[in-house]
C-alpha cells in the first residue's frame, strides 16, 4: 500500500443526536451596553433590553465599534420533566460557546462560571476569545429552579474587535449516560483501500452497555458496503476499537449508532470518507501559477516560475523587461525592472520528460497583486505559538511538498512576533525572533515571499506591541527585513477611534491611508492587506488604499462559520478586480489550531471541497493556515489542484456571482478571460441531492464544453441540462463555454 496517511479526527462530525433530548436551546437574549452587577439578579426587570442573537458577535447586531462590558439575560423555563427522563440526575451543563473576550455567567443571581479576567481584576484584563464554556451546575444546587422561570445572567468584557457571544447557539442540557460516551475515528488512506477505526470511548466511571449499529455506503456507487448490528459493554474509562475497510479514494458514508440499555437515547455520528478528486500528478512539466504579475519600477523584483513534474528542471524565460535576470536552475526572476510598460514573456520549463512553454505578462507599472495573493499564514496553526524556526520550516516545506511549483508564494507571519522598542522607538523582535532579516533572506532564497503582521493601534489583538505614532519607523524596518507583505489589523486602534468621536468614513480609512502613505515611500513592493473586519463597508473605500480588505470576521474551522461567511459574500462582487480584492478570510483545511493542539479541520471532505471552490470563486486572496508539516494527500490536493486554482488566479480578476438561490441550491458564476465562466452549484442543504441544471438558467442557449474542474476532465453528450448528483454541504465545480 502507497500514499498512506493516518488521519487523527477526534472532533469531526456532521450531527450528534440524543432521542428523548434533554436540552434546551437559547438562540436569543435580551442585551444591554454598559455594566452593572445588579443585572444578575433574577428580580431585575429587563423588558426594556434589546433582543439579540447569541450565535453572532453584537457588531453584526447594531453595535458597531463597541467595546467595554455588554450583558445578555436569558430567561427559561425549566420543566422537572427532563428531571424525570434523566438516569444520572446529577448535573447540568450550561454551554455558553465562545465569548469574546471575557465572562462571568450566574444563574438566578449565583455565579457558576467565570472564563478570562476582566481590567478591574488584580491580574488584569485576559482574553479567553478562543475557548468554548461549559458551566457545570449540581441539580440540587439551591440556584436551580424546577418547573419555574430560571434566568441566566452573562456579564461580558469585550476588550478589541468582535465582541460577545458567538460561534454557536448556548444550550442547557442535563448530563446523562448517553453523554459520558464519545464516538471518534482515525482514518487509514490509500488510493486502494481504506481503514477506519470506530473509537467509543466511556468517560464515566461505570460500564455502558447498549445496541451499536453501523452500516458502511459507497455513495457513488449507490450500495451499501457493510451492516453491522452487535451488543457491546464498554468497561469504566475504556475504549472499544472497531475497524472498517473498504476501497479506497471513493466517497464512503460510514453511519454510527450507539443505543444505551438504560435509557433508550441514542448517540449518532455520520462520517464521510476523504476522497481525492484532484488527479495525479504528471510527470511532464507543466507550467502554473499566475499568468499575469504587476511590479513597479525600481524596486526589487522577485518571481519564481511556478512548474509542476519531474524535478530537477531548468527554465528559460525570453521578453524579460530590462533589469531582470533569470536563474536557470531555480526558475527565480530577480532585479529592478527599469522602465513601464506591458512585457509578454514566454516561458519554458524542461526536465527528463520533456518541456513545456507558457505565457506571463509583466506589467510594470502602478499596480501590484494583479491575481490574488496565495501563501501561507501562521496564525490558525501555531497563533502565538509561532516562532522562527516554524516559519522557516514552513517555507522549506513550500519547497518540498511543491505548493510552491502552483504558485503559492507567500509565507507570512501573523502575530506573536513583536516585543518592544529600543530607546530611538525601533520595534524589536521577541526572543523566539532572533534574527527578522536573516528570516527574510532565508524565505527570498527559496524564492517565496515574506510577508509580516502588525496593527495601528499601539497592541494587536493579542496585546502586542502596534505601529500606533511609530508607522514610519516600523515599514522603514519592514523593509530592511525584506517583508513583501503586510495585514495591517485593527485592533486596539479602536482605543484611538473611541478618542477622537469621529465616525466617518474617513476616519475608518485614517490609520489606512497614513500606512499607505509610508509604503509607498519606500523602493519596494509590499502587498497591503487591510484587516478590519468589514466595518463601514470597507469594499467601498479599500481599492483607494489596499490590495485586500477583510470583509468579515475571524473564521473558524466549522461549517456554520465558514458557509456563513463565504456565502455572503455576494453583495460585493463588482468592487473586486486586479490589484485589490475582497477578502473573507484564510482557509481552514488541514491541521489547524490557532495555537492549541493542533486537529484536523471540523470541516467534512465535502464541506472542504465547498470551501476552496467558493474562495476560487470568489477571487479571494488565498493563505493557507494549517500546519504544512502534517500536510496528507487529501489536504495537498485540495491546494494543488491546477484548474481550480486557475479561476482563482484568472487575470480578469472578475468576482463570481450569485445567479441563483433555490432552497438549499446555489449557484455561482465566474466570468473567465478567455471567455468561458467558472460555475460552482452548491448544496448548503443537510441531506445529498439530485439536482438538474438547466443551461439556459446561466444564459447558455447552447454549451460546447462542459468541463468538471476538480477532476478534470471534460464531460461528454452535452444537452440542455445536465444532472448533479450533490453531496450534502458540497459541490459541483464547471467550467462551461
Amino acid at each position: 500500500m502507497k500514499n498512506k496517511v493516518l488521519l487523527f479526527v477526534s472532533c469531526l462530525f456532521i450531527m450528534t443526536h440524543l432521542s428523548a433530548q434533554l436540552h434546551l436551546s437559547f438562540p436569543e437574549a435580551r442585551f444591554k451596553t454598559g455594566d452593572n452587577i445588579s443585572w444578575k439578579e433574577r428580580t431585575f426587570d429587563d423588558n426594556d433590553w434589546k433582543q439579540v442573537k447569541t450565535s453572532i458577535p453584537w457588531e453584526r447586531q447594531g453595535y458597531m465599534n463597541y467595546d467595554g462590558y455588554a450583558w445578555y439575560r436569558i430567561h427559561f423555563f425549566l420543566p422537572k420533566t427532563m428531571l424525570d427522563k434523566s438516569y444520572l440526575k446529577e448535573k447540568l451543563n450550561f454551554y455558553v460557546a465562545k465569548i469574546d473576550d471575557a465572562d462571568e455567567v450566574y444563574l438566578n443571581g449565583k455565579l457558576i462560571g467565570k472564563t478570562g479576567t476582566f481590567p478591574s481584576d488584580p491580574e488584569g484584563f485576559v482574553s479567553r476569545w478562543e475557548i468554548p464554556r461549559n458551566y457545570i451546575v449540581n441539580l440540587d444546587d439551591p440556584a436551580v429552579l424546577w418547573d419555574e422561570e430560571n434566568v441566566l445572567a452573562i456579564r461580558v468584557y469585550d476588550g478589541e474587535s468582535s465582541g460577545g457571544i458567538y460561534a454557536d447557539i448556548p444550550t442547557l442540557q442535563i448530563y446523562d449516560l448517553i453523554d459520558g460516551l464519545d464516538i471518534d475515528y482515525t482514518a487509514l488512506n490509500d488510493y486502494n483501500e481504506s481503514e477506519y477505526h470506530i473509537y467509543l470511548r466511556n468517560k464515566l466511571p461505570q460500564t455502558q452497555s447498549g445496541k451499536l449499529q453501523i452500516t458502511v455506503e459507497d455513495t457513488q456507487e449507490g450500495k451499501m458496503l457493510q451492516t453491522i448490528t452487535e451488543k457491546i459493554e464498554i468497561a469504566p474509562l475504556k475504549v472499544l476499537d472497531k475497524k472498517i475497510a473498504f476501497p479506497g479514494n471513493t466517497r464512503i458514508k460510514i453511519n454510527v449508532t450507539y443505543i444505551d440499555d438504560k435509557t433508550s437515547k441514542f448517540k449518532n455520528k455520520e462520517i464521510i470518507s476523504y476522497y481525492i478528486l484532484t488527479p495525479p500528478v504528471s510527470d511532464f512539466p507543466k507550467i502554473n501559477g499566475p499568468k499575469v504579475y504587476g511590479a513597479r519600477p525600481g524596486h526589487p523584483f522577485l518571481f519564481t516560475i511556478a512548474a509542476s513534474g519531474i524535478y530537477p528542471m531548468t527554465f528559460e524565460a525570453q521578453g524579460l523587461p530590462k533589469g531582470l535576470k533569470l536563474d536557470r536552475k531555480t526558475g527565480i526572476i530577480t532585479g529592478k525592472p527599469e522602465k513601464e510598460g506591458d512585457y509578454k514573456v514566454i516561458l519554458t520549463a524542461k526536465n527528463e520528460k520533456g518541456a513545456a512553454r507558457g505565457e506571463l505578462l509583466i506589467r510594470i507599472g502602478d499596480k501590484i497583486a494583479l491575481t490574488p495573493p496565495m501563501g501561507w499564514n501562521s496564525w490558525n496553526c501555531w497563533g502565538l505559538k509561532v516562532d522562527q524556526e516554524k516559519m522557516l520550516q514552513s517555507a522549506h516545506i513550500f519547497k518540498e511538498k511543491g505548493l510552491m511549483h502552483y504558485g503559492w508564494s507567500y509565507i507570512n507571519l501573523d502575530g506573536g512576533w513583536q516585543d518592544t522598542r529600543d530607546s530611538k522607538g525601533n520595534m524589536l523582535p521577541n526572543k523566539k525572533f532572533p534574527d527578522m532579516k536573516a528570516l527574510g533572506d532565508s524565505i527570498h532564497a527559496l524564492g517565496l515571499k515574506f510577508g509580516i503582521y502588525t496593527s495601528p493601534g499601539p497592541r494587536d489583538c493579542a496585546g502586542y506591541l502596534g505601529s500606533y505614532q511609530h508607522e514610519k519607523q516600523d515599514v522603514e524596518i519592514f523593509a530592511k527585513w525584506g517583508v513583501d507583505y503586510l495585514k495591517y489589523d485593527w485592533c486596539y486602534y479602536s482605543e484611538v477611534f473611541d478618542r477622537e468621536k469621529d465616525t466617518s468614513t474617513s476616519a475608518y480609512m485614517k490609520p489606512y491611508l497614513l500606512m499607505q502613505k509610508h509604503l509607498r515611500e519606500l523602493d519596494r513592493d509590499i502587498v497591503y492587506s487591510l484587516c478590519q473586519y468589514g466595518f463601514d463597508d470597507v469594499w467601498r473605500w479599500g481599492a483607494a488604499i489596499g490590495n485586500s480588505w477583510r470583509t468579515t470576521w475571524d473564521i473558524t474551522d466549522t461549517w456554520e462559520s465558514m458557509s456563513d461567511i463565504g456565502f455572503n459574500q455576494y453583495p460585493y462582487y463588482s468592487y473586486a478586480g486586479p490589484g485589490h480584492w475582497n477578502d473573507p478570510d484564510m482557509l481552514i483545511v488541514g491541521k489547524v489550531g490557532w495555537g492549541e493542539e493542533l486537529r484536523n479541520s471540523r470541516l467534512t471532505p465535502d464541506e472542504q471541497y465547498t470551501h476552496i471552490t467558493l474562495w476560487s470563486l470568489l477571487a479571494s486572496p488565498l493563505l493557507i493556515g494549517c500546519d504544512l508539516s502534517q500536510l496528507e494527500p487529501f489536504t495537498l490536493s485540495l491546494l494543488t489542484n491546477t484548474e481550480v486554482l486557475d479561476v482563482n488566479q484568472d487575470p480578469l480578476g472578475k468576482q463570481a456571482q450569485r445567479l441563483i438561490k433555490d432552497k438549499n441550491i446555489q449557484i455561482w458564476v465566474k466570468e473567465l478571460e478567455d471567455g468561458s465562466k467558472a460555475v460552482g452549484i452548491f448544496n448548503l442543504g443537510n441531506v445529498d441531492e439530485v439536482y438538474d441544471l438547466l443551461f439556459s438558467s446561466l444564459g447558455y442557449p447552447v454549451v460546447n464544453e462542459v468541463r468538471d474542474v476538480w477532476r478534470q476532465t471534460d464531460i461528454p453528450n452535452i444537452t440542455s441540462s445536465m444532472r448533479l448528483n450533490l453531496p450534502s454541504h458540497g459541490v459541483s465545480f464547471l467550467r462551461i463555454r
